[in-house]
């Protein structure tokens, strides 16, 4: 069984939504990246771009976005046209790093 299905089926015995993780999960590549790659140091990642890269409709992901908001974890930006980033909050940084691991 693959890494990705373990930790899926483990999310799915604690309850935890498997798209709400793939959601923190990406946001947490993103930050990751910000530390690899000092070119994009402060960017945070499309809203268009976090759906695909978690493979979440944009309807869905908004949706965990807004619990996450809510929780304190991710901070949002939205723009008039609809567009908008997402990133994690120092909060979901500190709860990401204890359960995803620190990153290289």
């Amino acid at each position: 069984m693959d890494a990705d299905k373990e930790r899926e089926n483990d999310a799915d015995d604690q309850g935890v939504d498997p798209v709400l993780i793939a959601v923190l999960e990406q946001l947490w590549r993103a930050e990751c990246e910000k530390h690899e790659r000092p070119e994009t140091q402060g960017r945070a990642w499309s809203l268009a771009k976090l759906s695909k890269q978690a493979g979440v409709p944009m309807s869905g992901l908004r949706r965990q976005l807004t619990a996450l908001v809510d929780g304190g974890l991710v901070v949002t930006k939205q723009a008039e046209d609809g567009s908008g980033t997402a990133s994690l909050s120092d909060e979901g940084r500190a709860f990401c790093a204890e359960v995803f691991g620190e990153g290289d």
